[in-house]
């Protein structure tokens, strides 16, 4: 199914098992290129790895395969942490992939997840192709994923932020692998709530802004702490955000729904004093299925409001 994909011609980085909703529960399987990726989540694909590992270096013809079973859900299952090569090996700290006639390096062994947010790939073509002539800033923007792919589109500046050293190390390592202007494009190490208010005071304004946080509420019980987050990065990104302005908001935690991810956006709206309106929604890449009986599984969520 994966290699039927339209990505597929586009990219050598797919989702190859996702979990529930490929009828294995507690496997996620990433492919970087001949790398793969692989995270054990549960004590029934535990008691399988070893044929599971087996297949998989089968039927991929990967050189390598890495172990990320390093979430905290293992310990509800009983389990402990487990991280290294588990068939072949190599120097997998910069792995590197192809997307859409962008480069891109992965750290497999340290980055969040499995490396890379492949469920991210049609989301950060579609930024793309709205970036041209824009003024963008990136809130979290991790490795640069979707700071690169604006620049690739034609922006104008890009402005990205993010907390973590070592994901803005693999940024700019990224974006020298790619033949764009680097000069437009400025990395900051900051903590992107309080950036976004310092922004605001100096009256800063961008026409694209990108908010792809991490997880906030990964299950319902943290659900009204995330909306508060939610919404104040929301609001000041709306204030940031010029008429006729674009503001590309996600939310991949499993505890906000669609309609309250929503409705705290309309709300922040509000709060800023912006007429706003949805033109396009947002979900995961079609390698990231969801099982019609497993709705859970539809974590990403994300809307492009336009800014009258």
């Amino acid at each position: 199914m994966r290699q039927s994909l339209p990505a597929a011609r586009h990219t050598n980085a797919l989702r190859l098992v996702n979990g529930e909703s490929d009828g294995l529960p507690g496997l996620v399987v990433d492919r970087y290129a001949d790398v793969l990726v692989v995270q054990i989540l549960s004590a029934g694909i535990e008691r399988w790895r070893d044929p599971i590992l087996d297949a998989l270096a089968e039927s991929s013809g990967c050189e390598a395969i890495y172990e990320r079973s390093d979430a905290e859900v293992r310990g509800l299952e009983g389990l402990q942490p487990r991280t290294g090569f588990v068939r072949g090996n190599r120097n997998a700290s910069r792995c590197p992939i192809s997307e859409y006639g962008l480069n891109f390096r992965v750290d497999v062994e340290q980055g969040q997840k499995t490396g890379f947010f492949l469920d991210q790939r049609e989301n950060r073509q579609r930024v793309r192709a709205l970036a041209a002539g824009r003024e963008v800033l990136d809130g979290f923007c991790y490795t640069g994923g979707f700071s690169i792919a604006t620049l690739a589109g034609g922006a104008k500046r890009v402005t990205a932020i993010e907390s973590s050293s070592s994901a803005l190390e693999v940024a700019k390592e990224n974006l020298a692998a790619n033949p764009l202007d680097a000069s437009k494009v400025e990395f900051l190490q900051a903590d992107v709530f309080s950036h976004l208010r310092t922004l605001r005071d100096r009256g800063a304004h961008f026409d694209m802004v990108v908010l792809d946080p991490p997880k906030f509420a990964p299950t319902a019980a943290q659900a009204k702490n995330a909306a508060r987050a939610y919404k104040d990065i929301n609001l000041l990104a709306l204030k940031l955000l010029s008429p006729g302005g674009l503001l590309a908001t996600f939310s991949c935690s499993g505890g906000v729904s669609a309609e309250l991810f929503q409705s705290i956006v309309a709300g922040a709206a509000l709060d800023a004093g912006a007429e706003a309106k949805i033109i396009e929604r947002f979900g995961a890449a079609a390698d990231h299925p969801v099982a019609l009986e497993f709705p859970e599984g539809e974590y990403l969520k994300g809307l492009l409001v336009l800014r009258s």
